[in-house]
């Protein structure tokens, strides 16, 4: 899928094939063919969109004649794994190309980062250059960021609450899948933010002192993603470390209380044992001899069971 936008009478629109000075968003379904042309047509380096339809694509820039190239890390739902204990988030390359007057966005899958900036970028007035193009949609992607995190974060105390009242095995599988999504948002935004840097320094962009600023202002943005993505990540952790120790001393309990089962009728039935022997035993004529057994190994269960609750074995 491919569409063009243009700025025209002061609004943005899209029109229906490409025109000078227009941005170009990609994403599938779409032919390597149709790739192809867009490359020959625009004079972009083939690679540059092939390396953006890898979802294991790393945060970088370079250029190749003339023509810039960026990839970020953007977050999106995984609704295309058929595991339900696979991450409930992953994060997915987005190939930024700057071709003269050209802007072409291109990613392996459609998502809400370009399609809110979209949503955004249509409502807008004001003409705006490459820069600050690519500025604001690196501004949209820390945004949908800490949007998800927010959701992950309220997924996660309502799985907790489950926990608490059952302790079941689905619990602990639906927290292990936000633990997952949770070591992708870390390793998204780490590498976004290496990648700022790495932009402010060098002036890949030739940012202007304003742009400067939003770059600063992107950057505390994306420090505040990440410590709160580490921060909930240590959360997690924490609280899969003591639901791991109540459910070991929870089976430590139950094998106490079978233990002490165990031995409350094991004795009864060794006095039972005893006087069912078929040898000369004491009181084996007397007429309430079964009863007295009963009796005797009933005292025992007792005595035993009343010893072990002061222990508080059960």
């Amino acid at each position: 899928m491919i569409q063009y936008f243009k700025y025209r009478n002061n609004r943005i629109v899209e029109i229906p094939s490409y025109e000078n000075d227009c941005w170009i968003n990609i994403y599938p379904p779409c032919k390597a063919d149709l790739l192809r042309e867009l490359s020959e047509k625009l004079a972009i380096p083939i690679d540059f969109l092939n390396d953006s339809m890898d979802i294991d694509e790393r945060p970088r820039f370079e250029t190749d004649d003339g023509v810039k190239f960026l990839v970020i890390k953007t977050p999106i739902i995984n609704e295309n794994s058929p595991n339900e204990t696979d991450a409930i988030f992953i994060t997915i390359p987005i190939g930024i190309i700057l071709a003269g007057n050209d802007v072409i966005t291109i990613s392996p899958y459609q998502n809400p980062a370009t399609t809110s900036f979209f949503n955004q970028f249509i409502k807008n007035t004001e003409q705006i250059n490459n820069t600050q193009f690519v500025l604001l949609l690196l501004e949209k992607n820390v945004m949908m960021f800490m949007e998800y995190l927010k959701e992950l974060n309220s997924k996660r105390n309502t799985y907790e609450e489950e926990l608490y009242n059952s302790n079941r095995n689905e619990e602990l599988l639906k927290i292990m899948t936000i633990q997952k999504s949770l070591v992708y948002f870390v390793t998204g935004l780490r590498l976004n933010e290496l990648l700022l840097h790495k932009l402010r320094r060098s002036n890949f962009l030739k940012f202007n002192e304003e742009e400067q600023d939003i770059v600063e202002d992107i950057l505390i943005d994306n420090s505040q993603a990440l410590e709160t993505a580490n921060i909930y990540t240590n959360i997690l952790s924490g609280t899969m470390d003591a639901f791991a120790s109540i459910i070991n001393n929870n089976m430590n309990l139950i094998l106490k209380r079978l233990t002490s089962i165990t031995i409350i009728l094991s004795l009864p039935a060794l006095v039972a044992g005893f006087y069912g022997m078929n040898v000369e035993i004491p009181g084996m004529h007397y007429p309430s001899a079964f009863w007295v057994t009963i009796l005797i190994s009933l005292g025992i269960s007792a005595v035993i069971s009343w010893y072990f609750y002061r222990k508080k074995w059960f």
